[in-house]
């Protein structure tokens, strides 16, 4: 069995990593930069910590801030545009998951054309040059888009989201700064940092895990447990500890895939809005408890890798329970809904969205066949409580 695993070529963490980005800039030869970003982080000062840097060392940049949560096809086509008219050689993207996400969308269609009405580059699209070279600055400790090779568009005219899969898409460098994600309010940590441990949840028990996979994502579960809760409270060190939880497993999921959660998550995005983070913390323990039966001995070590005690003395069913329990307690600690119902989402959707989670390129990796009915099993659940 061959193994694949893509990386980002450079990644700088810790306090003050942004401050790399003029050494990389300097050693590549980039010539002036699109920074890509949205309203919300130009409004609250967190671009102004990067073009303050630009501007001390003349850096030539121009920003494309029209970037919103669950970005669509329309807005990655306005950023080709920008890039164009900007004359840019390179991008700074600059936020969490959307903003990342579109700049890998606009890097691949710049430089490969032929996918410039972004749908076609769904699923794993056969593109053949590298994207224009992305420096990524996260500012959220969830999604890990900094080091990963997906993103996702949303589909605003079907009312979908859809996953592409592109190893010509990984940023060239990475950013891991959590002086950066240090303005996050209360709910986007929690949101995010949740999002952070379904990754690394799902990509332990996808059925393309194996062991280096399987290194990083237990490592990242026990870094989440240890350190989602004080970076809600905007503890220094809680920060520090989620932004290399995230990345961590996001060095693994992008290489071996996610599960049904993910699967059931997007389309929650697509019909209502949902934050992505949000969608995700909340299906989470359902889809564990869905999932449990086929996960052989993992669910007890992420019992362990979660702080529970005396997993080696349990049974199976002991610490799955165990397992389950402990994500659903972390989520309730950092004031995560743990309903559907109070989320938005309306019962007579309920079986769209379980089309639409058949539909998804994740749901492929679920360590459990999913069928319809049973994914629509499961909403029904979360939908409740029960």
């Amino acid at each position: 069995m061959v193994y694949r695993f893509i990386l980002n070529e450079t990644s700088y963490h810790g306090h003050g990593a942004v401050n790399e980005i003029v050494a990389e800039v300097k050693s590549r030869g980039f010539k002036k930069a699109l920074i890509v970003t949205d309203a919300d982080l130009m409004k609250f000062g967190v671009v102004k910590k990067v073009t303050d840097i630009l501007d001390r060392n003349d850096f030539a940049y121009e920003i494309f801030d029209k970037v919103k949560a669950n970005p669509s096809v329309a807005v990655v086509q306005a950023g080709v545009d920008a890039f164009k008219k900007a004359g840019a050689d390179y991008m700074i993207a600059i936020g969490g998951g959307s903003p990342q996400d579109t700049a890998k969308g606009i890097g691949i269609i710049i430089n490969n054309p032929e996918f410039s009405d972004v749908v076609s580059l769904e699923g794993v699209a056969p593109t053949k040059n590298k994207s224009v070279p992305v420096i990524a600055v996260a500012t959220t400790a969830g999604t890990a888009a900094e080091t990963t090779i997906n993103y996702v568009i949303t589909d605003e005219e079907k009312r979908r989201k859809f996953v592409c899969v592109d190893p010509h898409d990984i940023p060239v460098v990475a950013i891991v700064d959590p002086d950066m994600m240090s303005s996050m309010p209360k709910g986007l940590t929690a949101a995010t940092g949740m999002d952070a441990l379904t990754h690394a949840i799902e990509g332990y028990t996808t059925l393309a895990a194996w062991e280096l996979a399987d290194t990083l994502n237990l490592k990242a579960i026990e870094l989440i447990a240890k350190n989602l809760r004080k970076a809600v409270a905007n503890d220094p060190d809680g920060r520090e500890g989620m932004a290399l939880g995230q990345y961590v497993t996001g060095m693994a999921f992008s290489n071996v895939g996610l599960g049904v959660v993910h699967g059931m998550a997007h389309p929650l995005s697509a019909f209502y809005d949902t934050p992505h983070g949000v969608a995700n913390a909340v299906l989470l323990p359902y889809v564990m408890a869905f999932n449990a039966p086929y996960t052989g001995e993992k669910f007890r070590e992420i019992a362990r890798a979660m702080g529970v005690k005396g997993v080696d003395e349990m049974s199976e069913e002991e610490y799955r329970k165990a397992a389950i329990d402990a994500v659903k307690q972390l989520s309730m600690d950092v004031g995560i809904p743990q309903t559907l119902k109070e989320i938005g989402v309306k019962e007579e959707d309920l079986d769209a969205l379980a089309d639409a989670a058949m539909a998804d390129v994740c749901t492929g990796g679920n360590p459990r066949p999913c069928k319809k009915e049973l994914v629509l099993e499961v909403y029904k659940t979360a939908y409740n409580g029960k």
